[in-house]
């Protein structure tokens, strides 16, 4: 599947590597928390700590468990898998119904809910101009498509030209080329399924972090809250643009730095916009959401990547959105600005 690199990284956690297809984990015994950690999409890392399982449970089933579900979001959602759910659907031709689980109708509901909340500019169909910039699942070519290419691909996007149905699930296009990606929601929604099975084991104090993506539920035994360390947007090093203290909330990352390539002298980020077919060209470096869903807090960041500083500002505050915004300064510095909602959850809670 193709995935966002985000830049959010747990305190003393592993970050996210580029995806393929296969899922792996261990389990490290800790007496508190317990620690469950691995891999999934080929190379994306994930980590979960538990801190209020009882003996009851065992730890390799549950480790299991969250194998087993990752594997059948991967082979749902997964342009990367060639016989996945997502790419039978791409591969499908126009005018026919392609039969699909209803986690994805469910995914791909919730994608066409934010495309028409952000007036397009979230659309899970741009997956024609990711794979023309070289940024999906096949070999990955540092050169630049013709504007005549550009042209052509933009013929095929648009989340309009995409008919869902519920009863059965299937979905619909219009046209043959159209090609989804869900890089930029369906990691979140692995996060909030992760975290749900979690709480159906009758857990409450928990983190999930798959690639960066993050879902927090009650608090620590000392009663603090889940320090999360959102990065500094500093292409080629790891550093902290500030921690913050989360609770019973997601939070997603979606940056200009980690998955990008250069081409005589100038950067082309990987976030695609679909009005233009291009890579975003504006100075917003980073943009971090909290929400109660993952994938809503994934898909929201990914619109305010290609939003951009002012209008993504604009947006967030006019529909309450909890949004942490880093942007390039001209004196190559960054500077931040957050949404009043961003502001509310940290000033209206007491964080110990």
């Amino acid at each position: 599947m193709v995935w966002i690199t985000l830049a959010i990284l747990m305190v003393a956690s592993a970050g996210c590597q580029r995806p393929a297809t296969s899922t792996q984990s261990t389990i490290t015994q800790s007496t508190s928390p317990i620690s469950i950690s691995g891999q999934t999409m080929g190379t994306i890392v994930y980590s979960i700590k538990i801190y209020d399982a009882p003996q009851s449970i065992s730890e390799a089933e549950l480790k299991t468990d969250i194998d087993e579900l990752l594997t059948q979001i991967n082979q749902q959602m997964s342009t990367y898998i060639a016989d996945s759910e997502l790419s039978q659907v791409n591969q499908a031709k126009a005018g026919e119904w392609t039969a699909i689980s209803p986690e994805l109708l469910h995914v791909l509901q919730t994608a066409s809910e934010v495309h028409s909340k952000t007036a397009g500019k979230f659309d899970v169909s741009v997956g024609p101009a990711v794979n023309l910039w070289h940024f999906g699942p096949g070999e990955k070519v540092e050169t630049l498509p013709s504007e005549s290419e550009v042209k052509q691909v933009l013929a095929s996007i648009g989340f309009e030209k995409i008919e869902l149905r519920t009863q059965p699930p299937a979905v619909k296009k219009q046209d043959a080329a159209i090609y989804l990606d869900l890089s930029a929601i369906a990691k979140g929604y692995a996060v909030d399924q992760v975290a749900e099975l979690l709480k159906d084991r009758g857990l409450s104090q928990f983190m999930v972090e798959i690639g960066g993506e993050v879902q927090t539920a009650g608090l620590k035994p000392d009663g603090s809250r889940w320090k999360i360390a959102i990065e500094k947007p500093v292409r080629g090093q790891r550093e902290f643009q500030q921690i913050i203290a989360l609770t019973d909330i997601g939070l997603a990352t979606s940056g200009d730095y980690r998955n990008y390539f250069e081409h005589q002298g100038k950067l082309y980020s990987h976030t695609i916009d679909p009005g233009t077919g291009k890579p975003v060209d504006h100075q917003l470096t980073s943009a971090s959401v909290l929400h109660a869903e993952c994938m809503l807090a994934d898909a929201y960041a990914t619109a305010l990547m290609v939003l951009g500083p002012e209008q993504g500002y604009q947006w967030a505050e006019e529909h309450n959105v909890a949004a942490l915004l880093i942007h390039r300064t001209e004196d190559g510095q960054f500077g931040e600005q957050a949404t009043t909602a961003w502001l509310n959850y940290f000033n209206e809670e007491t964080h110990p």
